[in-house]
């Protein structure tokens, strides 16, 4: 029986560097398969792939703010009433009375 052929793992700059080129659009995607040993369908898949995700690349730079930030002051507030709480039965076990 022959022997079962092993996947081909590819490191994630060498997709990038690929699926960029095919991007480019200076060679078709077979000459691209050619030079880079890979399957003219992976580098299609490739070059979709960063098209997909090329616009997550600038999200968040500005904008509204998350959610998160809105409800900081809340947080903030619930904190400083559980140190108040704190405080308040330390003082009254150590027995310190302080206006």
């Amino acid at each position: 029986m022959s022997e079962a052929k092993k996947r081909k793992v590819h490191a994630p700059e060498f997709k990038a560097k690929v699926g960029l080129e095919a991007l480019r659009g200076v060679k078709t995607i077979n000459e691209i398969g050619l030079e880079y040993g890979v399957h003219p369908v992976q580098v299609g898949q490739w070059k979709k792939e960063i098209q997909e995700q090329a616009k997550t690349l600038f999200e968040g730079k500005r904008g509204p703010k998350p959610m998160a930030d809105h409800q900081e002051p809340d947080r903030l507030y619930s904190e400083i009433g559980r140190l108040k709480v704190e405080l308040d039965w330390l003082k009254k076990k150590s027995g310190i009375c302080l206006p």
